[in-house]
């Protein structure tokens, strides 16, 4: 039993208007909208700041909650929707970026799987094996985990490093896919932004300096990345062109 939420505003400063840019004729958040509807979920939300992002999703039969527009995150934004719906504490949101048009339902459900089954988790999320090779690109989040799969840190830097002359450890990506329990998510918006959350622009470091217990594991299926740059603006409507 989840409820998924993905946020989603206008402004953006590499891709204005990103939610509504279209991708074969539909825009970008209707299609992140479809993949959620196909995970199962109890209710799917698009929590916006925009008329015209609400007017669009609005007509395609999606529930829509308005949010203020001065969220410092999109977590703090899933937060004002789980208080203006009242949900309890102890239900699962699971949090979709706006811009993740092809993540698959099956990582949707799995994320909220795996914060369902670990009771002393607060927050759940996904990783991916990275090649090394590409593992100095900033847009790339990588974290690092203990053996149980609680995760120690994420960065935009190569980590773990790698001495040379020793046996290279495996690297993981991070999915950017978030499951909360409400309870847990009330707290954290009341914590103030945290140095290594500003410095490596990473909103799940506040949780982390705050002695948060996230629950991570591989993700069933591939997660191609979301929309951050035209170039990978591009790279999806590609990708969804040979798909349909």
């Amino acid at each position: 039993m989840f409820q998924i939420v993905i946020p989603a505003r206008y402004g953006s400063t590499r891709l204005p208007g990103k939610a509504l840019l279209p991708i074969l004729e539909k825009p970008m958040i209707a299609w992140v909208w479809e993949r959620a509807m196909q995970a199962d979920a109890d209710r799917v939300i698009v929590a916006t700041d925009d008329a015209r992002i609400a007017k669009e999703m609005t007509a395609r039969g999606a529930e829509v909650v308005m949010t203020r527009e001065d969220h410092a995150s999109g977590t703090d934004r899933l937060a004002e929707v789980v208080a203006q719906l009242g949900l309890a504490d102890d239900q699962i949101v699971v949090n979709l970026q706006g811009d993740e048009p092809l993540m698959p339902a099956t990582n949707i459900k799995r994320v909220a799987a795996l914060l369902n089954g670990n009771s002393s988790a607060d927050m759940a999320t996904l990783m991916e094996p990275l090649d090394r090779d590409i593992a100095a690109q900033e847009s790339i989040v990588k974290v690092v985990a203990t053996e149980s799969g609680k995760a120690l840190y994420f960065s935009r830097a190569p980590i773990p490093g790698h001495r040379q002359g020793t046996l290279a450890a495996p690297m993981y990506r991070h999915v950017g896919l978030y499951a909360y329990r409400v309870g847990f998510l009330k707290k954290f918006v009341t914590w103030p932004l945290t140095a290594m959350e500003q410095s490596e622009s990473l909103e799940q470091l506040r949780a982390l300096a705050n002695d948060a217990h996230i629950q991570i594991e591989v993700a069933p299926d591939p997660a191609p990345t979301g929309v951050d740059t035209e170039a990978d603006l591009i790279a999806i409507r590609q990708l969804l062109a040979l798909e349909n």
